[in-house]
Order: structure tokens, then sequence, then C-alpha cells
């Protein structure tokens, strides 16, 4: 998915995984009924923040990271149909490494 998106400052732009529709026993869950999602893979970083001195310093994730994030965390918007999060580098918990 190609996303003319460009984050401002310390923010990056997220699609969350979405959670399974199904679970285990069979049951289909319905739309209200599931786990807001809390991961995901980065799409689109920006520049970082500037420090005293106005240098930037740089991101610590990068485009193609899978990330964790608060459940309740970035402002959702949709391109092209897709739910994509914006969210500050510090609102995400940790990189998913395998």
């Amino acid at each position: 998915m190609s996303i003319n998106l460009k984050p401002l400052g310390s923010r990056v732009v997220v699609e969350p995984t979405e959670a399974e529709e199904i679970t285990a026993g069979g049951i289909v869950l319905p739309e209200t009924a599931k786990e807001k999602p809390q991961k995901g893979t980065v799409l689109a970083i920006g520049p970082g923040d500037r420090d005293e001195d106005g240098k930037h310093i740089p991101m610590d994730v990068k485009k193609g990271d899978v990330v964790l994030f608060a459940k309740y965390s970035g402002t959702e918007i949709k391109v092209d149909g897709k739910k994509l999060l914006i969210l500050r580098e510090s609102d995400l918990l940790a990189i998913v490494e395998n």
C-alpha cells in the first residue's frame, strides 16, 4: 500500500493488525466485540524531534517495523478505506523482533 502521508516531528503512521474475527471455538465476533488492536506495522515516520541546539534526534523505529502500542493511543484516520493510526513515537511501547 502506498500512502502519501509524511508525519511531522516524532510521529509515525501505523497500520494496525486487525484482531481475529472468529474465535478458536468457531464463534464469529461482531465489530463491536473485537479488542482494539495493539500491534501494527509502521508505514511512515517523521523526521524526529529537535534537541536544545536545533539538531534532529533520530527516530528509534523505521518503516516496516512491527510495533506494540497503547490500546487507546493515537489518532485514527482512514486512507483508501484502510484504518491507520498517527502516533507519537513516545506512544509506542516496543518493536517486535523476529
